[in-house]
């Protein structure tokens, strides 16, 4: 938590950027797409001004999150390279605005998506938010190394908000959505702690290379990899899924698997003489890999709106 010397911005400081870089807009972006992907995917048609009123309000709830995380973790950015220019450690927003920004947010986000959806969503927001700023950033994050793979929940619940805007119910398709960025999460920022790992010494952050060592890190890379890969290619079998999604996704885990792979060969010395490069390719690659699978949804949800989808292709779930 921080600290009152992290707290000292003067009044008048702080510039609009700076509140809008306390909601984390990089990672707000992803929660937008996904939750949209999940209302697009959904079977139930949303009128638009509903839809894109329910997706700014999952944006804002997301935002929320960001700022809470900052206020929480303002220590710890301020002895990261990464973070340490973030709004908080560098003295333009106190922790007092930041908390304020996202206790605000938080309730407005929650109520406003009740009254234009339905109560599962707003309730599903109100627990995303919850998880992330209390059960991840306040305990998780400092307390295990396997802050990351309980923690991840957190991102990958905005497709599961965005069916249940539509729906107002769940069915498996969100819960493989769901499934896909859960066990997509962990080889990702693994792959950054391995190339990061100073910085979250420092921060005294007991991310999987800090207190297990680099080997077990690319060996959880590996099996986590292993297990994501199924679990990213079944939900071609359900209704969201298809034939498209079915022949990008088998050559994307493809490539995943075989980055991972890569990974686990190598040691510590290896990966230092070339300057993380292996890990760092990893690392890009795992991004446009999420974002992919979701553009799969996508076009299988276009194809399907017109009717385009083939009659016998197996829906297993």
């Amino acid at each position: 938590m921080s600290d009152a010397s992290l707290t000292t911005a003067q009044s008048g400081d702080a510039e609009f950027g700076d509140y809008v870089a306390l909601l984390k807009p990089r990672v707000m972006r992803l929660v937008v797409f996904t939750a949209a992907i999940g209302l697009i995917a959904a079977p139930v048609g949303v009128h638009p001004v509903i839809a894109l009123a329910s997706i700014l309000c999952i944006a804002v709830g997301a935002g929320a999150s960001g700022a809470l995380n900052m206020w929480w973790d303002a220590d710890i950015d301020a002895v990261m390279s990464r973070t340490v220019k973030r709004p908080i450690p560098a003295g333009r927003v106190t922790g007092d605005e930041a908390l304020a920004v996202g206790i605000v947010l938080s309730v407005l986000s929650v109520m406003l998506l009740f009254l234009f959806a339905n109560p599962l969503s707003a309730g599903l927001l109100a627990f995303t938010i919850f998880f992330y700023a209390v059960i991840y950033s306040m305990w998780l994050k400092r307390a295990t190394p396997q802050n990351i793979v309980i923690g991840g929940a957190a991102g990958a619940f905005p497709p599961m908000i965005g069916w249940a805007v539509a729906t107002g119910g769940i069915t498996w398709e969100p819960v493989l959505m769901f499934a896909l960025i859960f066990l997509w999460t962990p080889p990702h920022f693994w792959a950054l702690a391995l190339f990061r790992n100073d910085d979250y010494q420092n921060a005294n952050v007991p991310m999987l290379p800090v207190i297990a060592g680099t080997r077990a890190t690319r060996n959880q890379i590996l099996i986590y990899s292993l297990i994501l890969a199924p679990a990213a290619i079944l939900p071609a079998f359900t209704a969201a899924g298809g034939p498209v999604y079915l022949c990008v996704a088998l050559w994307l885990n493809a490539k995943f698997l075989f980055g991972a792979h890569a990974i686990w060969r190598r040691d510590d010395a290896a990966a230092e003489a070339d300057g993380f490069r292996v890990e760092k390719k990893f690392f890009g690659f795992s991004i446009a890999y999420l974002f992919l699978h979701f553009v799969l949804f996508l076009v299988e949800a276009v194809l399907h709106g017109f009717g385009l989808q083939l009659q016998s292709w197996p829906v297993l779930l």
